[in-house]
């Protein structure tokens, strides 16, 4: 089924959905992608665990996690509690984005790339995403794109979309650092997932799409403008009297 509420109100929304007995840490959607090899299901964004840990219980995760690396990309804790590390993020976009770089010129690419960020325990989910997007020069803005945690499961993989709140260094701790347990994925937005803006924010995404349209109107005015102005250049001088 589904539910309606304020946009500002879905984190603070819990659904216990049981199934086989068994609450699912990740809840699945009716929307099912499909791989070669395993089924991929999108699930609702959930809430992430409770990172209220002591100091002690930080420090023996890091050591753990540390203990358990095999590519040196190790997580260091500092005096404070805030710890430091690395985290993966795939880059799968539908569509090249809107960078700003000038016509003609390539963007580094970005999609299908696996990107590695240095990042703290404080850093959200948004500031990942802001921080991608930057790297990549792309100047759309970032409530375009969502970051997914994919988890393994058996023979399925879940991609649970998470809060723009969440501490992704938090859930790789967590999770150990193998990427075959727990990955990041950076992916549009689906269709259905704009109705949980409110109609200013979606007004908002049209002006932001009308001004982009505009830019890409007049970027392609100036290069025809230009070749029109070679062409007439080079005519000039082909019926230049001798």
């Amino acid at each position: 089924g589904k539910y309606i509420c304020h946009s500002h109100c879905q984190d603070l929304v819990h659904l216990d959905c049981p199934q086989n007995g068994k609450l699912p840490n990740c809840m699945p959607t009716s929307k099912v992608r499909h791989s070669s090899k395993k089924n991929i299901q999108d699930v609702e964004k959930e809430k992430e665990t409770c990172n209220y840990l002591s100091k002690e219980e930080i420090k023996e995760k890091v050591h753990k996690y540390n203990s358990a690396v095999t590519d040196k990309l190790k997580m260091t804790l500092n005096s404070n509690g805030i710890y430091t590390g690395f985290i993966k993020v795939q880059m799968e976009l539908c569509k090249p984005p809107q960078t700003s770089l000038k016509p003609g010129k390539l963007a580094p690419s970005s999609n299908g790339c696996m990107n590695t960020l240095h990042i703290s325990s404080t850093n959200t989910v948004g500031e990942v995403i802001e921080a991608l997007l930057k790297k990549f020069l792309v100047t759309e803005s970032p409530a375009k794109f969502a970051l997914y945690k994919r988890c393994h499961r058996e023979d399925q993989v879940y991609a649970c979309k998470l809060s723009d709140r969440e501490h992704p260094l938090y859930l790789r701790l967590v999770a150990g650092p193998r990427t075959d347990t727990l990955s990041f994925v950076l992916r549009e937005h689906e269709i259905g997932e704009w109705e949980a803006f409110s109609l200013p924010e979606l007004q908002n995404f049209l002006r932001i799409l009308d001004k982009e349209e505009d830019e890409q109107l007049q970027n392609l005015k100036r290069r025809y403008a230009a070749y029109r102005h070679k062409l007439e250049e080079a005519l000039s001088e082909v019926w230049k009297p001798d």
